[in-house]
């Protein structure tokens, strides 16, 4: 066997759509001693967490949880949960996460029906009425709240409302909106809502966090029929996190060491304060990249704070771009993903990442990278833009 050397440690700056840069606190507590899935003392952290996390998704449900596996297996544990086989559902879809909610309902046997929008663009409300009527009985609407895909925030309310009102469950997708906007999930009902860890949490991948609303959960715990998926059971799942009634399966201690802290992290800045962070520096970022002469792709009402799409000038090589910006700065962005590919770029301000010194080094790095490909970019004038929202303090 030939030799190894020893494997070097990276630092760079991830500013692209995922994962975000992980918290040192968070690290180090990754770092502490595995237990028993039954010792009275992880049990006790699985319950803290839990608390935790109904603060962050401002919910008072008691099924809150995280599932073992990244924010596509919250996305199953939802469809495998709510759906049986025959059961029509209507799927909202306005970029790639949605048409992967279409592809894992019909997997499970569901009657998939389409609500869409352009890439870009929000939902309409208008639409998913219009469909619901025609259908008559829908077990469900799915719908992303922050398509990570295009950087658009969809608005809730007024879909929340139509969707209870023809007797349907609202599923929404919030991996990349926990923690960075509001999730509102007890002030519009919604009744199943997952996420992920490493976007606006600043933890490392492979947990998904959950919460179901009391209807949805009452009829999850009266299923007649096995959910289709053994791992993502929640009926079992719960009993687990309840106290360690039954065991389902060994959960990754170290992961949920790190989500604990992350979300005491969270705690400490207050859940509000963490959200105008993110606004206030989404707003600069954007006020800088369009001073300096380039296009945003979601109008600035549909925006979302910790994910801002940029449309790539005509002859300029996105890919270079991305490639100059890591060889040169060792940070990362995004491509454009499904139809958007080759025309975005995808940068993110999440959790840790997102900070007014990252804002501004970001726009001074990239208005060069496209200054010496031959794009006239105001540099100055970016970062003029962005400091006036900013303010000297906020930069320091």
């Amino acid at each position: 066997m030939k030799s190894f050397e020893r494997r070097p440690t990276y630092d760079k700056i991830l500013m692209g759509p995922g994962p975000s840069t992980v918290d040192p606190r968070v690290l180090r507590a990754m770092s502490e001693p595995a237990m028993g899935y039954f010792d009275e003392d992880f049990l006790s952290i699985l319950s803290e967490t839990r608390e935790l996390l109904r603060y962050v998704f401002q919910t008072k449900n008691e099924l809150t949880l995280a599932i073992s596996g990244t924010g596509t297996a919250g996305m199953e544990t939802a469809l495998s949960n709510l759906i049986e086989p025959g059961d029509r559902v209507v799927i909202c879809v306005n970029g790639f996460f949605g048409n992967r909610m279409v592809e894992i309902a019909q997997r499970y046997g569901a009657d998939v029906r389409v609500v869409s929008a352009p890439w870009g663009e929000p939902i309409s409300p208008e639409d998913v009425e219009k469909e619901l009527k025609s259908l008559g009985k829908v077990k469900l609407v799915g719908i992303v709240h922050a398509e990570t895909s295009t950087g658009v925030l969809q608005p809730l309310k007024e879909i929340s409302e139509i969707v209870h009102r023809h007797g349907a469950f609202l599923l929404v997708d919030a991996v990349t909106s926990l923690g960075g906007v509001e999730v509102p999930t007890d002030k519009f009902s919604l009744d199943f809502v997952y996420s992920g860890t490493q976007k606006c949490l600043s933890c490392p991948p492979g947990l998904a966090p959950i919460t179901v609303g009391e209807n949805a959960a009452k009829y999850i715990r009266g299923r007649t029929k096995k959910v289709g998926n053994f791992y993502l059971d929640l009926s079992i799942i719960e009993q687990y996190w309840d106290g360690g009634k039954v065991y389902h399966h060994t959960p990754s201690m170290n992961l949920i060491y790190a989500l604990n802290e992350a979300l005491r992290i969270v705690a400490e800045e207050g859940i509000e304060n963490r959200w105008k962070r993110h606004e206030r520096n989404a707003k600069a970022l954007c006020a800088g990249l369009e001073a300096m002469g380039l296009e945003l792709l979601v109008k600035r009402e549909y925006r979302l704070p910790p994910l801002t799409t940029v449309k790539v000038p005509e002859g300029i090589d996105e890919a270079l771009v991305r490639k100059r910006l890591m060889v040169d700065y060792k940070l990362e962005i995004g491509a454009g993903l499904g139809e958007l590919k080759g025309k975005i770029w995808r940068i993110g301000l999440m959790g840790s990442t997102s900070t007014s010194r990252n804002v501004m080094l970001f726009l001074s790095t990239f208005g060069e990278v496209l200054r010496s490909l031959g794009f006239k970019a105001h540099v100055e004038e970016g970062l003029e833009a962005a400091f006036e929202i900013l303010g000297e303090d906020g930069v320091r």
